[in-house]
This record gives structure tokens, C-alpha cells and sequence, in this order.
């Protein structure tokens, strides 16, 4: 014979803090990339790499280059001359890099 045991449980969330779905989280988290772009530093900061490692493992590899490059109709603005700023567009490169992370650190 099994037994089953009820109880009621109160769990006090402070004050500072509030209860989400995930679905709100989401959603959230996505707004904060929306219309935001990165530059070459905040990149380095999101991966905690320098940009000599991230140009190298990522951004000029060419199976990524023809996904990345604006030219190509990606969302990464590639220097056209000495000086010239990098550009990212930040929510696309968030969801490469999650959906690309086990191919760009497998080594």
C-alpha cells in the first residue's frame, strides 16, 4: 500500500526580487538584444576572448564568414579598410554563437 503525504508550503519571495516564467525571461532577455549592436569589444567581453582569437576562430573562417558577413546577408559589419569599426548585431550573434558554440570551441 503506497502513502501519500499533503502539506501546504509558503515560500516568502523578498521583497527585491520577483517570480517569472521562463517564457517572460525569454522574452525579456531577447528585448535587451534587440536593436542593439555590439562592437569588437563588448563581443570579447560576451565570449572572454581578445579579438586576435575571436577574428581567427570566428569571424574569418570562411564557413562562417558567408553566414556573418553583411555582404552575404549576415549581421556582422566587416572593417573595409584600416580604422574602420566592426559592427554586431548583437541578437543575431548571440543566437550563432549558442547555436554554433560546440563548432567554434571543439578545439
Amino acid at each position: 500500500m503506497q502513502q501519500k503525504l499533503s502539506a501546504n508550503v509558503i515560500i516568502q519571495i523578498p521583497s527585491d526580487s520577483v517570480l517569472i516564467s521562463k517564457v517572460e525571461l525569454q522574452e525579456l532577455r531577447q528585448q535587451q538584444l534587440t536593436g542593439v549592436y555590439w562592437s569588437m569589444k563588448d563581443l570579447e567581453k560576451r565570449i572572454n576572448h581578445k579579438n586576435e582569437w575571436i577574428k581567427e576562430n570566428i569571424l574569418y573562417p570562411s564557413k562562417f564568414r558567408k553566414i556573418l558577413d553583411v555582404q552575404n546577408g549576415g549581421f556582422v559589419k566587416y572593417p573595409e579598410s584600416k580604422g574602420d569599426k566592426w559592427s554586431f548585431q548583437s541578437s543575431k550573434m548571440a543566437k550563432f554563437l549558442d547555436d554554433n558554440f560546440h563548432e567554434i570551441f571543439k578545439d
